[in-house]
């Protein structure tokens, strides 16, 4: 296999009731059905024998950004600048997707791009992975700024538009109908992934091309 998921920030800041970004995703979260979707599409991926990588945010801790010369406004905001705290239950795994023994964890990253500053393109490539599906949190920064680094270096990408969530449904139109189609290969919905990843030959489909 040459496909593998990247669940990008599964954390229970994001994800669980009760965290930070909860309240401000949830209810498009629950419009979309992000989570249930994120679970199926994890199961289906595990199914077609593909691998999960976890792409992990920076889990805070004091002094983060002390003596930072340009922390972005992002970073600088109330409640922002310790989300995913480090030993605190929001910078925990959502318990529907933390890491399986046989999972990658990469390094985490600071901001929104997952592979800058981590190990995450050098893991996929010793995997020989060539081919990327990203979901997780949030659609309009980490999920667009991991997927267009991915492609960038080269892989394939397909993002999947209803496995993911955003404070506002403007930030989830601009990021799957405004800006994606510019960088993606593929963009589907969860159904329509997992209906590919039931096929006889999965990454053939995901690429266009056919058996």
């Amino acid at each position: 296999m040459h496909t593998a998921l990247l669940l990008v920030d599964p954390y229970n800041d994001f994800l669980s009731a009760g965290g930070k970004f909860w309240p401000l995703i949830r209810d498009i979260a629950e419009a979309t059905g992000t989570i249930a979707n994120l679970r199926m599409i994890t199961a289906a991926v595990r199914t077609a024998g593909m691998p999960v990588f976890v792409v992990p945010h920076h889990r805070w801790e004091p002094g983060d950004l002390d003596g930072w010369d340009h922390p972005t406004p992002y970073q600088l905001q109330s409640g922002v600048a310790q989300s995913f705290a480090r030993g605190a239950w929001g910078g925990e795994w959502h318990p529907d997707f933390a890491p399986r023994a046989e999972d990658v964890v990469a390094r985490e990253h600071w901001t929104s791009n997952g592979f800058a500053n981590t190990d995450l393109d050098f893991l996929l490539k010793q995997r020989k992975i060539t081919r990327v599906i990203v979901a997780g949190c949030l659609a309009n920064t980490c999920i667009e700024g991991t997927a267009r680094a991915a492609v960038d270096l080269g892989y394939h990408v397909t993002l999947v538009k209803d496995a993911t969530a955003a404070f506002s449904l403007d930030a989830m139109h601009a990021a799957h109908e405004i800006n994606a189609p510019s960088f993606a290969h593929a963009i589907l919905t969860t159904p329509e992934l997992i209906a590919t990843l039931h096929t006889d030959e999965p990454e053939l489909v995901l690429t266009g091309a056919r058996p």
